[in-house]
């Protein structure tokens, strides 16, 4: 089992946030990062929205730091974790501009940036960033297609309906000379579709434990994937689960963020039995930021050490 957090302090949805992240200044963001990165965590994730509706506003919170530039923060304050965005939502980024931040990413961190796409849901983004949400799954196959051709052909070329290109060239590439591992986000059949076919990883966010096998063998009925997974495939559970209806926030239940040692491995255990290899860990409610470098090191301590590989 790999370990993965994410980042705090730069959105502020409601159900996951402590009241002392407003407060945190940029120097604390740094320590936070470092922390972090110290205590061995495989993986750092950020969050994507480029605006937010007044309707959303209250459910979701107004605050949500750009997430490439995040990225490049961490990529700054860290030397050994794996940053990737949890997701970002493709449809609003050409993906020549999209592949080239990545993989700009990558070479300055020395190959420790992992894609998270989406597609996306919020009504009001799409309308005012002139993008057809209707659309939204077809666009974002055909730029997942379009940047894996500009990470890993010499001369790469494109016809679709939404992006074309062809006579460019395109560096830098990623490091490790194939496409950056791409994680795909989602909780829908399309969803586990788009990750069979185009990722190195799934990142649902309201699939329980429970539910992940028959997901699972859902995606291994996909053509090809079978073999993929036994190469090496990502599943990245959350140890929480945020229980708000996708797009429009209504409440479905009650949000439980596991916290403590025996919480955290009952959680863990549980991910690793279903199936997963990443669990996404939140560490309960804090008051102060020591508190939540505490429970880092409480963590790190006594959960970590009994499911690393």
């Amino acid at each position: 089992m790999k370990f993965g957090t994410s980042f705090p302090c730069t959105n502020y949805y409601p159900p996951a946030l402590q009241p002392w992240e407003p407060k945190a200044s940029d120097k604390d963001l740094a320590v936070i990062a470092r922390a972090i990165d110290k205590a061995g965590f495989d993986y750092l994730s950020v969050s994507d929205h480029i605006i937010m509706s007044t309707e959303l506003g209250e459910k979701m919170g107004n605050h949500w730091v750009d997430a490439i530039a995040l990225l490049g923060m961490l990529c700054g304050a860290t030397e050994n974790v794996k940053v990737y965005t949890s997701v970002l939502v493709a449809p609003y980024r050409h993906p020549l501009i999209l592949a080239k931040q990545f993989s700009s990413l990558d070479y300055l961190s020395g190959g420790r940036v992992v894609c998270g796409i989406g597609i996306g849901h919020q009504e009001k983004e799409f309308e005012l960033l002139g993008i057809s949400r209707p659309d939204r799954a077809a666009i974002t196959d055909e730029y997942l297609e379009a940047i894996k051709v500009l990470w890993t052909e010499d001369n790469p070329e494109y016809r679709g309906k939404y992006v074309s290109f062809n006579d460019i060239k395109f560096e830098p590439k990623p490091t490790n000379n194939r496409h950056l591992p791409i994680w795909i986000g989602g909780n829908s059949r399309p969803g586990m579709r788009r990750a069979a076919k185009y990722g190195d990883g799934w990142v649902p966010w309201q699939i329980t434990p429970q539910q992940l096998p028959e997901c699972l063998n859902y995606m291994r009925d996909q053509a090809g994937f079978a073999e993929r997974e036994a190469t090496g495939y990502d599943i990245v559970m959350p140890t929480t689960i945020i229980m708000r209806e996708e797009g429009t926030q209504r409440i479905l239940g009650e949000t439980i963020i596991p916290d403590g040692v025996q919480e955290w491995i009952d959680v863990v255990g549980a991910n690793k039995d279903a199936g997963a290899n990443v669990s996404t860990v939140t560490f309960g409610h804090t008051t102060t930021i020591q508190e939540y470098l505490d429970k880092i090191a409480l963590f790190v301590e006594e959960v970590m050490p009994k499911f690393k590989d």
